[in-house]
């Protein structure tokens, strides 16, 4: 069925569970994973509260180092699992269409990711990635609500 499936996650609750229920299916299936993080670049006028509440400087210190951390984290979940998983970090202005792209690039065969992640103004405001996902992407997308 499928043997690579690409996990988006920025860090939320709603994404940590989507992690879990994609190495549950995964393993199921014997495929591997690959849990990707997206970094957007900072913007000095903006509604993301990570860059609301930074500077450039630090913002482009702590960014990566809290994306790593949560990455780290689903490496770990999928050795106890004993599930095959890469992980990959990218910087980019479309988190939907990084996600899109790096399934690609990485042979993936299923995207599976959280219905919705950050909430607030930024979700009102920049719209649902996952949405963003389900309409441009060509490979099958599984969404966890």
């Amino acid at each position: 069925m499928y043997h690579h499936i690409l996990v988006p996650t920025d860090g939320s609750p709603l994404s940590s569970a989507a992690i879990d229920r994609t190495f549950a299916f995964a393993k199921a299936l014997d495929a591997r994973v690959t849990v990707l993080s997206v970094i957007k670049p900072f913007h000095v006028f903006t509604v993301d509260a990570d860059q609301i509440e930074s500077t450039r400087s630090e913002y482009e210190r702590q960014a990566p180092r809290l994306v790593e951390h949560h990455l780290a984290d689903a490496a770990v979940k999928a050795k106890v699992l004993d599930v095959p998983c890469g992980t990959l970090k990218v910087w980019d202005e479309h988190p939907y269409q990084a996600i899109i792209d790096a399934a690609a690039d990485e042979g993936c065969d299923l995207i599976a990711m959280a219905s919705h992640g950050r909430r607030g103004l930024a979700a009102v405001v920049l719209g649902s990635e996952t949405s963003k996902v389900l309409t441009h992407s060509k490979l099958p997308v599984l969404v966890y609500r």
